[in-house]
C-alpha cells in the first residue's frame, strides 16, 4: 500500500511502504487500553509501572505551551520541536488546499486525491456510491487517469471503510463499526429494562430509533438529551409505561416531549392532549395548596370545565385548543379562594360587593374569568346568585382602511412570490376575519368544491369563495 504522502516511512510491508499517518490510522494494532478497558489503538506504551493508554486517555506530559504560556498536557510539537497544547494546536495548525473543495483549510487526512478537510472528510464517508470500476459501493476516495472518482482498493490504497459487524460501507463510527451499528447498541443500552433486555412494548420505539435515516444526531441526541435522561429512568424502574405514569411526573418541556415520541411510535394510544394532561397538571398545582381548595376546584375541573370541553371536542371535528383558558380558569379560581382566606370569607358569605371589591383590585382584565368558578358554585347551592361585569369591551389600537386592505388582499391573491400558505391565511384573515386560533385549524376538508363554485366551511354554513380572477389593484374586489 502506498499512500502518496511526501513522508518518511513508518513501516514497510507486502502493499509498500506507509507513511506515519496512515500506519497510526489504518495498520498500528490494537490493544486493551489500561484506563478506560476499551479495545483502542494505543498512544503510549506501559511503562514505568504505567497502562498502556489510548488516543483518548492519553494526555500528553504536561510543559509550558510555546504559543499560549501555560503549563498543560502537550502531545503536539512545532516545526522547531517546541511542545504545544492541544488547544493551540488546533487553533494553528497551517491550511493546505483541500483536494476535493479547493479551498485552505487544515487537511484531516490525505488519501489519493490528496489532502482533504473534515468537511470533505465527512462528507464522501457519510455518501458511499457504486464504483464504476469495481462496482462495490464504497466511499470513493480516489480518481483515475481520467478524473473519474473511484474507490480506495481500485487504486492501491487498501484503507477500509467498511462495517465490521453488518459489512455497510461508509459511516464509520468507532471500533471498526459503522455508525448504523452503533445507533442500534445504544438504543438497547437506553431501552433496557431491569433485566438488560427491552420489553416487548418498547420494540416499536427501538425500531424507530434505530431506523434513523442519520445516525449520527441521533447517537449525539441520545447521548446528551435531557429527555433521553428521563426515558432512561422510566424504563430501568421496570414500569408499563402509561399516560398515567407520565402525568404523575412534573409538568414539563422533556415530559410532553417523550409523551409525544411514545405515541408517535405507537407505544401509547393518542389522546386529546390538550384536555387529557389537565389533572395531572392540576394535582402539582394542589400540591402546596390548603386542602379546603382542592376539594372544590378538583369537582370544578373535573364536572365542569372539562366535561363541557369534552363535550365540544366530541363535536367539533377540528376543535380549538382548550389547554391555556382551562389552566387560566383554574388558577383564577385557586387565586379566588385565597384572596377570600386572606379577608376572613367563605363562599356562602359572599355579597355581590365581595365581588365588585375582587375585579376593582385586579391590574388585567384576568379575575374577570372568575365569573366560571361562580357559575359552577352557584349551580352547586355553594353561593348565592353573583354576578360578575362583562369584560370592557376595548377598541383595535390600528385599524386598515379600505385603501390599505385591497392591495394587501390582490397581493395575496396574486403574489406568486409569497408561499402559498401564507397567502391562503392572508386572503382569508382579510376577506372573512376568523380568529388566529381557528385559522391554525383550518385543513383541506373545510373546502367543499361544486360544479360551480368553491365554498368555505368557517362555522356552521359554508362561505362562498370568490372567483379565482386576476382584478386591478385599484378596484374593488
Amino acid at each position: 500500500m502506498t499512500c502518496g504522502k511526501t513522508a518518511v516511512a513508518a513501516l514497510v510491508d507486502a502493499d509498500g511502504a506507509v507513511c506515519h499517518l496512515c500506519y497510526n490510522r489504518h495498520r498500528r494494532p490494537r490493544r486493551l487500553c489500561g484506563r478506560c478497558g476499551q479495545l483502542k489503538r494505543i498512544a503510549r506504551n506501559a511503562r514505568d509501572g504505567q497502562p498502556d493508554l489510548c488516543n483518548g486517555c492519553y494526555r500528553g506530559p504536561e510543559a509550558t505551551c510555546t504559543i499560549c504560556s501555560r503549563v498543560r498536557p502537550c502531545a503536539s510539537r512545532d516545526q522547531q520541536g517546541q511542545p504545544i497544547c492541544a488547544t493551540c494546536y488546533q487553533r494553528h495548525r497551517t491550511g493546505e488546499p483541500c483536494a476535493r473543495c479547493g479551498r485552505t483549510k487544515p487537511s484531516t487526512t490525505r488519501w489519493p486525491i490528496g489532502p482533504v478537510c473534515q468537511v470533505c472528510y465527512t462528507a464522501v464517508l457519510r455518501s458511499p456510491a457504486e464504483c464504476p470500476r469495481c462496482g462495490m459501493v464504497q466511499p470513493l476516495i480516489a480518481r483515475d487517469d481520467h478524473g473519474v472518482e473511484v474507490c480506495g482498493p481500485c487504486v492501491g490504497f487498501a484503507a477500509d471503510y467498511t462495517c465490521k459487524q453488518c459489512g455497510r460501507a461508509g459511516n464509520p463510527h468507532s471500533r471498526g463499526r459503522c455508525a448504523h451499528c452503533v445507533l442500534a447498541e445504544r438504543v438497547d443500552v437506553l431501552l433496557a429494562g431491569p433485566d438488560g433486555t427491552v420489553a416487548p412494548q418498547l420494540k416499536p420505539l427501538a425500531t424507530a430509533l434505530a431506523a434513523a435515516l442519520s445516525p449520527f444526531p441521533a447517537i449525539q441526541w441520545i447521548k446528551e438529551s435531557p429527555n433521553t435522561k428521563l426515558l432512561a429512568r422510566l424504563v430501568t424502574e421496570g414500569l408499563e409505561l402509561s399516560h398515567d405514569l407520565l402525568d404523575e411526573l412534573p409538568p414539563s418541556r422533556n415530559q410532553r416531549y417523550i409523551r409525544q415520541l411514545l405515541v408517535h411510535t405507537g407505544v401509547l394510544v393518542e389522546r386529546n392532549e390538550d384536555l387529557e394532561r389537565i389533572p395531572g397538571w392540576l394535582e402539582h398545582e394542589l400540591a402546596d395548596k390548603p386542602a379546603a381548595h382542592a376539594n372544590l376546584v378538583r369537582p370544578f375541573l373535573h364536572w365542569f370545565l372539562l366535561r363541557r370541553a369534552r363535550q365540544r371536542a366530541a363535536i367539533r371535528h377540528h376543535p380549538a385548543s382548550a389547554d391555556r383558558d382551562l389552566r387560566r380558569r383554574i388558577s383564577v379560581a385557586l387565586d379566588f379562594l385565597a384572596w377570600t382566606d386572606q379577608h376572613g370569607l367563605t363562599l356562602a358569605a359572599l355579597a355581590q360587593e365581595h365581588i365588585d371589591d375582587w375585579i376593582a383590585g385586579a391590574t388585567s382584565q384576568r379575575r374577570y374569568l372568575v365569573r366560571y368558578f361562580l357559575e359552577w358554585a352557584t349551580s352547586r347551592q355553594l353561593t348565592r346568585e353573583l354576578t360578575v361585569p362583562t369584560i370592557p369591551s376595548q377598541e383595535p389600537q390600528e385599524l386598515l382602511d379600505e385603501d390599505d386592505r385591497w392591495p394587501l388582499l390582490q397581493r395575496c391573491l396574486t403574489d406568486d412570490a409569497l408561499p402559498a400558505d401564507v397567502r391562503a391565511a392572508g386572503a382569508i384573515t382579510l376577506l372573512f376575519g376568523p380568529s388566529t386560533e381557528r385559522l391554525c385549524h383550518l385543513t383541506p376538508e373545510h373546502l367543499k368544491f361544486g360544479d360551480n363554485h368553491t365554498h368555505l366551511v368557517l362555522g356552521r354554513h359554508p362561505v362562498l369563495l370568490p372567483p379565482t380572477t386576476r382584478r386591478n389593484p385599484a378596484a374593488p374586489c
